[in-house]
C-alpha cells in the first residue's frame, strides 16, 4: 500500500457498489455511521435487460435499481466514490484501504461486497450474448423465455439440475452433453421421464439471425433449433482486495466456482471484515444480495454499539477512578444518588430548599 496521506474516516467502507454493498451501506447511513462505499462499475447484471423478482422493483433495469440506491445512500449521508479499492491492510484501530487514484480511507469495520466474474465456456459468441439469450439463472429469466425451445450446454456440475430446473419454464428442453461426457445412468432416466432431450457432441457456435439466438451448431454440423441457451459459467469470487487481510478465496461445495468464507452473518476470519453477495455466495441473486447486504450491516452496526459501549464504559471508570475511593468514592455516590434519587436524595440541601425563606 502506498504511503498517502489518508483522506477521510468513516465508521464503514463498503467495497464495491451492487445491490449487496448499497442495501448494507443503506442499513449503515440510517443507523447514523458514517459509510463510504467505494465502487468501479461493473455489476455483473449489467448485460442483463432487467433484474427479476424485486417485490415493487420486478422488471427493473440493472444500472437503474443502482442509480436509486445511490441516491438513497447518499440521501441519508453516505458517500460514494468511483473508484476501485485496490488493498486493505490492518491498522491501528482498523483498516486502512486504498483507491486506485492513490487516496486512503480509514474504517473501523469493512464490508466487502465486490461480487464475481462469471466465466463462460470457450464457445464462440457465447460472451456477446450472456444476459441476453445465453442466460443461466431461471428464476432470472425462466419467465422471458417461456415455452420456447431451450438449450442447457453441458460441461457444468449442475448441467443436469439446471436442465430439469429449466424444464420448469418449458416442454421443449435440450441438454447439449458438450465436452461434459457420459452421464450416469441415473440421469438419463431422470431427464427421460421429464421429457428432456439429450444432444451429444461438442458445441462449436451459435446460429443468431437479425441479433437473435436461433440455433446451436455443433462439430458434426448439425444444427438444433433453440431460442435460448442457459449456460452453467464458472463463477469467480472478486476477492483480490482482501489479500492484505489473510482472506483468500476458496472453491464453492457445490464445484461451481470460488467464494469468500463467512458464517450467516458474512463475518470472516478476519475480525472486523464482512462480505456479503456473490463473493460469498455465487448462487445469490439480486434478492438475496439484498438481504445479505443488510444482514450484515445489522451485524456490523451491532459490533460497533459493543465497541463504541466498552469505549465508553473504560472513559467513565477512568474518570470515576480519577477521585478518591474508586466506584466507592464521595463523587461517584453523589453521581448515583443524583441519578437515581433527583430531587429525594439525601443530605441537608433538599431539606433546606423545602423549609422556604429562613426566619428573622
Amino acid at each position: 500500500m502506498s504511503e498517502h496521506k489518508v483522506s477521510d474516516e468513516f465508521d464503514v467502507v463498503v467495497v464495491g457498489g451492487g445491490v449487496a454493498g448499497l442495501s448494507g451501506a443503506l442499513t449503515l447511513a440510517r443507523a447514523r455511521r458514517s459509510v463510504l462505499v467505494i465502487d468501479s462499475g461493473e455489476p455483473r447484471n449489467a448485460p442483463a435487460a432487467a433484474a427479476h423478482g424485486l417485490l415493487s422493483r420486478d422488471g427493473v433495469p440493472p444500472l437503474e435499481l443502482l442509480r436509486i440506491g445511490r441516491e438513497e445512500v447518499v440521501g441519508y449521508g453516505g458517500r460514494i466514490l468511483s473508484d476501485r479499492a485496490v488493498s486493505a491492510r490492518r491498522v491501528e484501530g482498523g483498516f486502512a484501504v486504498e483507491a486506485g487514484s492513490g487516496r486512503v480511507f480509514r474504517a473501523r469495520r469493512l464490508l466487502v461486497t465486490t461480487g464475481l466474474v462469471d466465466e463462460v465456456p470457450e464457445v464462440p459468441g457465447l460472451r456477446e450474448r450472456w444476459g441476453r439469450d445465453v442466460l443461466h439463472c431461471p428464476y432470472c429469466h425462466g419467465w422471458e423465455v417461456r415455452d420456447a425451445p431451450i438449450g442447457v450446454l453441458g460441461g457444468s456440475p449442475l448441467s443436469v439440475h439446471q436442465a430439469l430446473l429449466f424444464r420448469q419454464w418449458s416442454p421443449r428442453v435440450t441438454l447439449f452433453l458438450h465436452t461434459g461426457g457420459d452421464l450416469a445412468e441415473e440421469e438419463w432416466e431422470r431427464l427421460a421421464a421429464r421429457g428432456i432431450a439429450v444432444v451429444d457432441g461438442e458445441v462449436t457456435g451459435l446460429d443468431v439471425v437479425e441479433d437473435r439466438l436461433a440455433g446451436v451448431l455443433l462439430a458434426s454440423g448439425r444444427r438444433v433449433a433453440v431460442e435460448a441457451l442457459a449456460v452453467g459459467p464458472r463463477m469467480v469470487a472478486r476477492g483480490e482486495v482482501l489479500a492484505g487481510l489473510g482472506l483468500s478465496a476458496v472453491e464453492h461445495p457445490m464445484g461451481v466456482g470460488t467464494c469468500v468464507a463467512s458464517d450467516a452473518s458474512g463475518l470472516t476470519e478476519a475480525a472486523g471484515v464482512w462480505v456479503a453477495g456473490n463473493v460469498t455466495d455465487p448462487t445469490a441473486g439480486v434478492p438475496v444480495a439484498q438481504a445479505a447486504g443488510v444482514q450484515a450491516a445489522a451485524a456490523i452496526n451491532a459490533d460497533l454499539v459493543n465497541a463504541d459501549t466498552e469505549a465508553a464504559v473504560a472513559r467513565r471508570r477512568a474518570a470515576v477512578s480519577g477521585g478518591s475511593g474508586g466506584v466507592f468514592s464521595a463523587v461517584a455516590e453523589a453521581e448515583v444518588a443524583a441519578r437515581v434519587l433527583g430531587e429525594r436524595q439525601h443530605g441537608l440541601d433538599p431539606l433546606r430548599r423545602s423549609e422556604g425563606p429562613a426566619r428573622p
